[in-house]
């Protein structure tokens, strides 16, 4: 303690006045919002490094290297077109089915990789929580830039695969660039509470597959949008519509092909784009923030 607040132990201040008067605080003290949102941004650097790291790290020791980011989802559009499209005759409904499904798949994809990495973010980097002293949420972040990243290089290659479909080239494509905003703080969330989640309930990660695999169906991924109208109603219906993912799927196809039927209105499905960013990409900060504390013990 400085000698004047020694000098100031006999004046009748409590412990607590006098900490508050020199500037110190609890050790462990939860952070106000403001000032964990503060300490991140002094940790922006921190988080990129953090984030080509774990770039490097996982493909890094292959031989195509990030061609991989691009690969995959055109690999699992290809395998669902064969089995949906072809199979099934699940393009039938759609006068564009391979830019209708590629839209789909790698849309979802962005949020599968998201949840997938998010729930890890705590439960992964133990050891370098408990050495060294940095905001926590510095770690889901670096985990969806990571994915943003990676996405951005597979919209130049939807942008691409829906070009060569037939699809004319649109005032409305410069709509790709609020979907891709919305979905990015979305998603942004979605990792901070996936990775709260995850910290807390360890076994949660073996659900994940089943979870992301039931998403997926349940977001007209893989078929039209329609089949849902045809084998649903009431408000069985509105829930399925007011799916999230469905929503930011719906706005992509909306976004790069003409005459595509959506599941509702385009007014309505940016309402509700912005309602759910908004809460789930500031419900999932918040959410995160509370457990600052204990991430790490135990």
């Amino acid at each position: 303690m400085p000698e004047t607040a020694v000098a100031e132990a006999g004046t009748g201040l409590s412990p607590k006045e006098l900490a508050r008067k020199h500037g110190l605080s609890a050790s462990g003290r939860l952070p106000s919002l403001a000032e964990y949102s503060r300490q991140l941004w002094s940790y922006r650097h921190f988080i990129q490094a953090h984030a080509s790291a774990k770039t490097s790290s996982a493909l890094g020791t292959t031989k195509l290297g990030t061609l991989w980011q691009v690969l995959t989802p055109i690999i699992n559009a290809a395998v669902y077109y064969v089995i949906f499209g072809v199979i099934l005759g699940g393009r039938d409904g759609v006068s564009n089915f391979i830019a209708y499904l590629c839209a789909g798949v790698f849309v979802f994809q962005f949020t599968q990789s998201i949840v997938q990495n998010g729930i890890n973010a705590i439960t992964g980097n133990l050891g370098l929580i408990r050495a060294l002293h940095f905001p926590r949420a510095s770690l889901p972040l670096s985990v969806a830039l990571v994915e943003i990243r990676n996405f951005v290089v597979a919209l130049f290659v939807l942008m691409g695969i829906v070009l060569i479909t037939g699809e004319p080239i649109t005032l409305e494509w410069l709509l790709v660039l609020p979907v891709l905003l919305l979905h990015s703080i979305f998603n942004t969330g979605l990792a901070l509470a996936a990775a709260k989640f995850g910290a807390k309930v360890r076994d949660v990660k073996q659900l994940i597959p089943f979870i992301m695999r039931f998403w997926m169906y349940g977001s007209a991924v893989l078929y039209p949008v329609q089949l849902f109208a045809e084998h649903a109603s009431g408000w069985v219906l509105a829930v399925i519509e007011a799916n999230p993912l469905l929503i930011f799927i719906e706005l992509m196809r909306h976004s790069l092909m003409e005459d595509v039927e959506l599941a509702g209105p385009p007014a309505l499905l940016w309402t509700q784009a912005v309602i759910w960013t908004v809460v789930v990409g500031i419900g999932g900060y918040v959410y995160f923030w509370r457990g600052e504390k204990g991430y790490g013990r135990g």
